[in-house]
């Protein structure tokens, strides 16, 4: 049984193919069309999994929506009814939208994608997350805490899992949602919504927690985590344009933080409120969890949604929260929405046996040697390859040794949004200075942004904090923020977090063994078996996907090294290119000039 999971129309579009109850691949459309967190209909990620599948449009037994159009209609027009005048501006903006494409998406995606209507069917959007999550997880049983922005209606779901069947047993409503909360202090901050709440995160080491009172006096948080927001703070259900109303900044004293300005300094007032919104955001989320187990009984949790991207709070719940195992999908946020349509669809819908559980996230595309070294030498690009892989990885490992900094292209690409080790940018974390190198010469991006360290997953606890490390799979998707053994944070200094922390990646051989032999090779040379790991993009670029993209980012940073496969590209490449007076350009496979 084939079954097209579909998560469009809002942000990060995906697709994902599900055969027989096992995960046969998944995109991001983003990768493919090179727009970051593309939220239009994925028809190249579809091409990519239908193909990655070998089968066509005319096998599938259904395709899945990942949430009901209708229901989130009726939210809408619930909500501007609700607050009009205010909200007359989105309203007549949203109904454009709706009007030409959301009401109509049923026959649309019937005729873009080539099958009857009957074959089409709609999960509810946190469903789906229950379902990414717990259905791909290695548990029989487990309670599922769904927590992102909003769905339909639905904020935060609290459910549980048994066999191959969901339950969801209480839920919180819009417009009351840690997720949107969160994300109103990533706006307050200086940054972009639903891009830049990871830097929040980042940026909450270099303060203290100093405003959690302020923000708990506009909020009202029962024992069980379901919380109240004093809305005359907030314009993000009525506002076409804002996040915060003018109480907001009032309340706290600051304006909201000039997003022009944000990349340039780290001004303590902003730091010492993402420090306070983070703890606020795992107090909550640690009652959610204790009501959870009251509920349920269970030891086992699965996490979805986007607030489940929160990786400082989801190790602080691992080993204080009131479960003794946890599992995240590699993509729990709507992207991930894909995923878990498929899967409600076969498991919880047609009442079909669990598949394998998902302890990698290797299901993009891949290029083959030929296709590699048909783009090398179609564009001139000199390069050398080296057969033998142990030969090899002895070269990368001696490289970072030297101070080099390499784009590591292998094997299939990553499903989420973390780069993995097939599609990133490594380098030795024992020099300080790389820190500094990478954001500023390479990725372009704000000094205080944290780099992840990729770590042996049976070594893992040797430098982290990390006990077991092999049995919690989240740790493998890098969703984890753990200490850094404080004997260790001086021979880690480039990947060490201002309060001691490293968002690390377990690195397990049977599902990544090149990019584990490497790592190995460098442990074996330096006595420390972890790698610098940051994603093979520049700032606000998706990541990389063909050779020609690869080719491209290097091109245009501070690189030294590319490694396709086995292929190797120096920097020298990169004046070669430059000195025939024409700029690069991404085009299908291949680089073309443009006059400069």
């Amino acid at each position: 049984m084939n079954i097209l999971g579909l998560a469009f129309y809002y942000h990060d579009s995906s697709a994902a193919l599900v055969s027989d109850g096992k995960l046969i691949a998944a995109s991001a459309e983003e990768r493919f069309s090179r727009r970051k967190h593309d939220p239009g209909f994925p028809e190249l990620a579809i091409d990519f999994v239908l193909e990655q599948g070998g089968i066509t449009k005319h096998d599938l037994d259904y395709v899945v929506f990942y949430e009901k159009p209708f229901v989130k209609l009726e939210r809408m027009l619930v909500t501007a009814m609700a607050t009009f005048p205010k909200s007359s501006a989105v309203f007549r903006e949203s109904m454009q939208r709706w009007i030409t494409d959301k009401l109509w998406i049923k026959s649309m995606m019937s005729k873009r994608i080539g099958i009857p209507a009957s074959k089409i069917l709609f999960a509810d959007h946190h469903m789906s997350h229950a379902a990414c999550s717990y259905f791909t997880s290695p548990f029989d049983e487990a309670a599922i805490l769904t927590v992102d922005g909003a769905g339909e209606w639905s904020t935060a779901t609290l459910g549980v899992g048994r066999g191959n069947k969901i339950e969801i047993l209480k839920e919180l409503r819009f417009p009351h949602s840690l997720g949107l909360l969160y994300s109103a202090f990533t706006a307050y901050c200086g940054f972009e919504i639903n891009e830049g709440e990871y830097k929040l995160m980042g940026m909450h080491p270099y303060g203290e927690p100093k405003y959690t009172k302020e923000i708990y006096e506009i909020l009202h948080i029962a024992e069980d985590g379901s919380m109240w927001q004093d809305l005359k703070y907030f314009a993000y259900h009525y506002s076409r344009d804002s996040t915060l109303a003018d109480a907001f900044e009032k309340h706290f004293g600051r304006p909201a933080r000039d997003p022009k300005h944000q990349d340039k300094s780290l001004d303590p007032y902003y730091c010492d409120m993402a420090a306070s919104i983070q703890r606020v955001t795992e107090e909550i989320l640690v009652k959610m969890l204790n009501h959870l187990k009251e509920l349920t009984g269970l030891d086992k949790v699965c996490l979805a949604g986007g607030v489940a991207l929160n990786s400082v709070a989801n190790f602080k719940n691992l080993v204080n929260g009131p479960f003794s195992d946890m599992y995240i999908h590699p993509a729990p946020g709507d992207d991930g929405g894909a995923v878990g349509a498929a899967y409600w669809a076969y498991n919880h819908l047609l009442d079909q046996p669990r598949g394998p559980a998902l302890d990698h996230a290797y299901l993009g595309s891949e290029y083959s040697d030929e296709q590699i070294e048909e783009f090398l030498t179609k564009n001139d690009i000199p390069f050398e390859k080296i057969e033998d892989d142990e030969e090899f990885y002895d070269f990368v490992a001696k490289a970072l040794v030297d101070g080099k900094v390499g784009g590591w292209y292998r094997g299939r690409q990553e499903w989420g949004p973390r780069a993995l080790g097939a599609r990133s940018i490594i380098a030795d974390p024992r020099k300080p200075e790389m820190k500094e190198l990478l954001n500023a010469k390479i990725k372009f991006r704000e000094a205080f942004r944290p780099f992840a360290p990729s770590v042996l997953e049976e070594r893992a606890n040797e430098f982290f904090e990390f006990p077991e490390a092999e049995r919690h799979f989240p740790g493998r998707f890098m969703l984890y923020v753990t200490p850094v053994r404080e004997e260790k944070r001086d021979v880690l200094p480039a990947i060490t977090h201002e309060d001691g922390s490293g968002r690390l990646q377990t690195v397990y051989k049977k599902t990544n063994p090149g990019y584990h032999r490497m790592i190995e090779r460098f442990g074996e040379l330096t006595g420390v078996p972890v790698v610098m790991n940051t994603s093979f993009n520049l700032k606000g670029e998706p990541i990389v996907e063909s050779p020609a993209h690869a080719f491209n980012t290097f091109s245009l940073s501070g690189m030294d090294l590319l490694f396709l496969n086995n292929y190797i590209v120096r920097a020298d490449a990169k004046k070669q290119i430059a000195d025939t007076t024409f700029i690069l350009r991404q085009e299908g496979d291949s680089v073309t000039e443009m006059v400069s």
